[in-house]
């Protein structure tokens, strides 16, 4: 019997606002614990909460990106449930009237394109995070109380954890883009929560699905479905039944464990937050947030290939994030040359950015930098091997390629004077070589080719070279006739 996964998505973002969505606490990360509350985020009885307006404004934004339809009303509600790390014991969220509803994203997994429905995306508040690593016990931060996510749900639209990847990539993509969140996943902007089923191929009935929350990378995504699939086909094929419940996912030991039984939506008894108005959005207003979206991945990535004439692998790889796409054009815009600038973003420049633990974010390079360089290879000034390590000391120290292959002597010798004579001494050193290319082996050209980097320490220009060897080598051959 064949079994097919079913999966549905709800991936919180957290929304780059300074400051938290009821109060004026700020949001930056890494503070110490407990230090950016208030009465309003930690709930205190008599407080009012004030709806953060820059928080409405990202929301939809990022629906009109992720093509949703924007409510012209909605409102908040609580949603009631205790745990240690929500003060409150409620979470301020949407329920019935989320901001967003209905969009699409599109994937491609394997040369195969495919539409995912997008529910629903709300509005909501963060929970604080408990630390169970002190000696003292599990102790509670609750600065990340209150800082603004939006909560977006698709539906069981995804068959894979390729495809659950292939989403998850869009939507972050899209929304950095967007400037709505940095969606840094080892900071928990952005999280993933996979609900996962079994059925069997050609059922159109849904299996009793489980929750895997707060899973923080892709990495994590991948397995955690690779394992709660193969995880509820075995309990099926052993006659068992499947527990609707959430569980943990350990990504160390790369295996879920049951955490709670999982809740429906009235278990949480919803009812209008009594302290805050409705949301209510003008035609005019949701209108002028569409038409300040820059442009989007998609649409950037066939302008790459139109404009710029690059493959469509390149495209995709340079438009993965914002970022990537502005360092190229920044560059292209220098030197008009996409083509060598694309070779260089997608092949040399990332295993320096692994060496030195580094992102685009924080580059230590910049276009205008990176621009000299190519140049210097393109002009023949250095080779291209030699680029290569000078973009590496350049990643290093800062310095600018011009002075790096000035202070070690790195400039190709190009002078035809100066390469006859090391090519004529090479020549007659080799009579060999010489024998063999009369003979038609065409091969021993590399070796003398190799013989003379060898002498000037690479810095020999090739091309120059090469047309001196055949030459030398034409001269000795005459000579022996």
């Amino acid at each position: 019997m064949e079994y097919e996964i079913v999966i549905g998505m709800e991936i919180h973002i957290e929304l780059g606002t300074k400051t938290k969505i009821f109060c004026s606490c700020p949001t930056e990360f890494g503070q110490d614990e407990n230090t950016h509350t208030c009465p309003v985020c930690l709930g205190m009885p008599g407080v009012l909460p004030v709806l953060n307006e820059k928080v409405v404004e990202y929301a939809t934004r990022a629906g009109l990106a992720l093509n949703c339809e924007i409510a012209h009303f909605s409102k908040m509600d609580r949603k009631n449930y205790f745990y240690p790390d929500l003060p409150k014991a409620y979470q301020t969220s949407q329920f019935d009237l989320p901001i967003c509803t209905g969009g699409v994203v599109g994937i491609e997994v394997d040369g195969v394109k495919k539409d995912i429905g997008i529910t629903r995306i709300h509005i909501e508040e963060d929970a604080g995070k408990l630390l169970h690593e002190s000696a003292d016990g599990t102790l509670l931060d609750v600065n990340r109380c209150g800082v603004p996510l939006i909560e977006i749900v698709t539906e069981p639209d995804l068959r894979s954890a390729e495809e659950a990847r292939a989403f998850a990539e869009k939507v972050r993509n899209i929304l950095e883009y967007t400037g709505v969140s940095d969606c840094k996943m080892e900071q928990g902007s952005m999280r993933f929560d996979v609900n996962l089923s079994i059925r069997e191929k050609g059922c159109e009935v849904l299996g009793t699905r489980t929750e895997m929350k707060n899973l923080n990378s892709f990495r994590a995504l991948i397995r955690a479905v690779q394992y709660e699939s193969k995880r509820q086909i075995i309990e099926i094929k052993k006659g068992h039944t499947i527990i609707q419940e959430t569980r943990k996912w350990d990504d160390t030991k790369g295996t879920s464990s049951s955490l709670r039984s999982k809740e429906e939506a009235h278990d949480y008894r919803y009812f209008p937050e009594p302290d805050l108005v409705p949301i209510v959005l003008e035609p005019d207003y949701i209108e002028k947030i569409k038409s300040e979206l820059p442009e989007l991945p998609e649409a950037k990535k066939q302008r790459y290939i139109d404009e710029y004439k690059l493959p469509e692998y390149d495209a995709g790889v340079l438009t993965t994030t914002g970022v990537t796409a502005r360092f190229f054009e920044e560059a292209v815009a220098l030197y008009n040359e996409p083509k060598q600038i694309s070779n260089w973003m997608m092949v040399e420049i990332p295993p320096l950015l692994k060496e030195n633990e580094l992102s685009m974010e924080n580059i230590s390079i910049t276009p205008v930098q990176l621009v000299a360089l190519l140049k210097l290879v393109k002009n023949n000034e250095i080779s291209g091997n030699t680029g290569k390590e000078v973009l590496k000391e350049m990643f290093s120290t800062g310095k600018n390629p011009g002075d790096i292959v000035k202070d070690k002597g790195l400039a190709q010798m190009s002078d035809s004077s100066e390469l006859e004579a090391i090519i004529e001494k090479i020549v007659s050193d080799n009579p060999k070589s010489v024998e063999d290319i009369g003979a038609g082996n065409e091969k021993a050209y590399g070796f003398l080719t190799g013989q003379v980097m060898k002498a000037t320490k690479g810095k020999a220009n090739a091309q120059v070279a090469n047309e001196i060897i055949r030459a030398v080598v034409a001269k000795h051959l005459a000579s022996h006739r």
